[in-house]
């Protein structure tokens, strides 16, 4: 009950936000839309008024809010400001588009993840598992979608025509946009499902079906399903992501997707059509949460009821050769890429220096201005690494305190992950004005919830293992059981889990600046360069695979220091 009430509030709550968003902006929406439908036309007065009393504007926010209430409940989504047509044949059509590529891509990521978690579990099936420190999911992760949408339009659309390269007739226009979407969101699954593997194999039943002669592929197959509940919520919050937050991709290749509706509703202050799109994805968001919700129960079956779950293991120990090889290599590299562009000016134009090629004088190259592209990615470290540590740290921290509350947790997940970065961005912009701080709170609004969704997945469980159940029959007070086998059970795959999103968070404030509402040029942001160079990576390839690579080697860094056992905890799952 209280899940769903929580739902019906956050629903109301973003759509009566979303109704404001032409009073919130402080620009004439009169205006907006009369550029958006002609913008040859003169904003005369007249022409200014016939709009304001056309669309209604003069009887104020909540009136036509109301109204598009009303009509909601008959079934009618409105009428289009822009272009006069009605707003639910729009947004069915661009949902239709998006939840195919959301199913394509889907696909893609779960091929993906397969691939990375093949290994371990067959390893650990056959006790012959060993520490995997998590970097190539974390460089899969790191991948910008936009920079492999526009590689691949270019080297499998332009040179070697195999794929269309934009639009959306067939089956063949879903290959280039699946795979720029699929392959990070693989990385993420893979790296989340390789993470809960361990503590499943350190459980009682794996060795007792060893003992016993069960099959190493029998084995896999029950460790698979009994790692999946707690990964499965992430799987609905990545396809409702697919759908309404693909919007880069979708432009990319000109996909008539839901996504980009949304987005060109917002830009044209065209309220009853981002409305519309706003609705739908959170209605997607709902019914994906409310499913996975209900197969996890399924998987879990009687052992949530009956308290006979086992206690999550703590990792096991990284072995000393590992432990110091993988991030002290990947910190050097980077750091010496920071540190030799600290000593260069990332502002200095050149313009006979235009995209050259990296050389002794530039070792990196330099973009479409002649600035050094070293020197760029050395200034933009802290702006970018900073903000988006700070961020995934807000967010790590409100995940956990929201996810041992998991009836509000679910509801509130389901809303926040529905809704576009992009689209909060505007929002958020809208009431603060552009810029950093704006940019920072709508990315950290939507980064909790697959954060939330995993630690309430795990406190859950947890709760439910025999192991607590025990400690409450001896007598264990309310307090120790918390701070000395839940909070360490659940924190630990939580934090690794917003460590693996941390280049995502960049990417998001990235896109962000992109659109006028975060860091903005000519300030040497990673994202921002990664974005700057997408118009000339046929060129010079160079100027976008410098930041990407950049951020590559801040996620596997990251993760192979998440992966560090910072202090010696006692398995307490075999007591």
């Amino acid at each position: 009950m209280r899940a769903a009430l929580t739902r019906v509030t956050g629903l109301a709550a973003v759509t009566a936000c979303v109704g404001l968003l032409p009073w919130l902006s402080g620009r004439d929406p009169a205006l907006t839309v009369l550029r958006a439908r002609s913008a040859e036309q003169e904003p005369t007065a007249e022409a200014l008024a016939s709009i304001r009393d056309d669309l209604g504007l003069g009887a104020g926010p909540l009136s036509l809010l109301g109204d598009w209430a009303g009509g909601l409940v008959r079934g009618d989504l409105g009428t289009s400001w822009v272009s006069g047509a009605d707003v639910l044949p729009s947004v069915l059509s661009g949902l239709g588009v998006s939840l195919g590529l959301m199913g394509a891509s889907l696909l893609v990521a779960l091929v993906t993840a397969t691939a990375l978690c093949a290994v371990p579990l067959v390893r650990g099936a056959r006790a012959t598992a060993r520490h995997r420190s998590g970097t190539a999911a974390a460089i899969l992760v790191s991948l910008p979608e936009f920079l492999l949408a526009t590689v691949g339009l270019l080297v499998l659309g332009v040179w070697w025509g195999l794929l269309p390269t934009s639009g959306w007739q067939g089956p063949s226009h879903l290959v280039l946009p699946a795979l720029a979407l699929g392959i990070p969101a693989g990385g993420l699954l893979g790296r989340l499902v390789d993470d809960a593997l361990p503590a499943v194999f350190a459980e009682r039943w794996t060795e007792l079906w060893r003992a016993s002669g069960v099959t190493a592929w029998r084995i896999a197959a029950a460790a698979l399903r009994r790692s999946l509940p707690s990964v499965l919520p992430q799987l609905g919050l990545v396809a409702v992501g697919l759908t309404g937050g693909a919007v880069a991709v979708e432009t990319v290749f000109a996909i008539p997707g839901i996504g980009r509706t949304a987005l060109g509703a917002a830009k044209s202050q065209d309220l009853p059509m981002l409305q519309g799109a706003v609705l739908a994805l959170l209605v997607l968001g709902l019914l994906a949460g409310a499913l996975t919700h209900l197969v996890r129960r399924r998987l879990l079956g009687p052992g949530l009821r009956d308290a006979q779950l086992a206690l999550a293991a703590p990792p096991p120990p990284v072995p000393g050769r590992l432990r110091t090889t993988v991030p002290v290599v990947l910190g050097a590299a980077l750091t010496t890429i920071v540190g030799a562009g600290l000593l260069r000016d990332p502002y200095a134009v050149d313009t006979a220096l235009r995209l050259a090629a990296p050389s002794g004088a530039h070792p990196l190259g330099t973009d479409g201005l002649g600035r050094d592209v070293l020197a760029r990615i050395g200034h933009g470290a802290a702006a970018t690494v900073g903000v988006a540590f700070a961020v995934c740290v807000v967010s790590c921290l409100l995940a956990l305190a929201i996810g041992f509350l998991p009836s509000v947790s679910a509801g509130a997940s389901d809303i926040a992950n529905a809704l576009p970065p992009v689209i909060v961005g505007i929002l958020v912009s809208a009431a603060l004005g552009p810029g950093t701080g704006g940019a920072s709170l709508a990315v950290a609004l939507v980064s909790w919830p697959p954060l939330a969704a995993h630690a309430a997945a795990l406190v859950q469980e947890v709760r439910a293992s025999g192991f607590l159940a025990a400690q409450r029959a001896i007598g264990s007070s309310r307090s120790w059981i918390l701070t000395r086998h839940v909070l360490p059970s659940v924190a630990g795959p939580v934090v690794r889990h917003a460590v693996l999103r941390l280049p995502g968070i960049a990417l998001a404030l990235a896109s962000l600046g992109f659109l006028g509402l975060g860091a903005q040029p000519p300030a040497p942001e990673w994202g921002l360069l990664l974005d700057e160079s997408r118009a000339y990576v046929e060129r010079a390839p160079w100027a976008a695979l410098a930041p990407a690579g950049a951020l590559a080697l801040l996620a596997g860094l990251a993760v192979s220091l998440a992966a560090l056992p910072l202090t010696r905890r006692r398995s307490t799952h075999a007591a």
